[in-house]
C-alpha cells in the first residue's frame, strides 16, 4: 500500500492530475471514503490529467458521466443512491470491459455496492484527518500498474 499525505484539494487534483496522465487505457479505479472526502476532487484532476475540458461534476443524480473528449475517455460513476441489486441494472462493466464503450479510464465512487468486480484495478481510499487528508493506494488483481509516477512526485509525503 502506498499512502500519500495531501494537505489540501489542490495536493488531491495533483493525484487525480497524475493519474490521468499516466495511467493506460482499461484502468480502473474505486475510490472510497466519507461524503466530502474529495473522490469527485480526485475524479476531476484525473480528467485534467487526460486533456478534458468539459467540466467535471459528481454524477450522484445521473449515476453515470462520461467524458469523451480527452487523451483517453473518462467514466465516472457514482453508486451512493443505489442498492448492490440495482447497480447490476447500469452494467457498469461495460465500461472496464470495453464491451460498448472506448476502454478509458473508470472511476467509481462508492465502489462496495458492485457485484462484480474486474480483475484489476486501484483502490484509493481518502481518509480525512483534521487539516488534512491520506490517499491510500492499493493494487489489486492480475495488473501491476507501475505507479512510479507518483512516487517521485510525492516522494516526501510517502510512508
Amino acid at each position: 500500500m502506498l499512502t500519500l499525505f495531501l494537505n489540501d484539494s489542490l495536493e488531491t487534483q495533483r493525484l487525480g492530475y497524475l493519474l490521468g496522465k499516466y495511467l493506460p487505457s482499461g484502468s480502473v479505479i474505486f475510490l472510497s471514503g466519507n461524503l466530502g472526502a474529495g473522490k469527485t476532487t480526485l475524479v476531476q484532476g484525473i480528467g485534467r490529467g487526460l486533456n478534458i475540458e468539459e467540466s467535471i461534476v459528481s454524477p450522484t443524480f445521473t449515476l453515470i458521466n462520461e467524458y469523451l473528449d480527452g487523451r483517453l475517455p473518462l467514466y465516472h460513476l457514482d453508486l451512493y443512491r443505489l442498492e448492490p441489486i440495482q447497480v447490476d441494472t447500469i452494467y457498469p462493466e461495460i465500461y472496464w470491459e470495453g464491451m460498448e464503450v472506448d476502454p478509458g479510464i473508470t472511476a467509481i465512487e462508492w465502489w462496495q455496492r458492485l457485484l462484480l468486480k474486474p480483475s484489476s484495478y486501484l483502490e484509493i481510499d481518502l481518509v480525512t484527518q483534521e487539516n488534512s487528508r491520506e490517499a491510500r493506494i492499493r493494487q489489486q488483481g492480475t495488473e501491476n500498474y507501475d505507479l512510479k509516477f507518483i512516487q517521485s512526485l510525492f516522494n516526501s509525503d510517502q510512508k
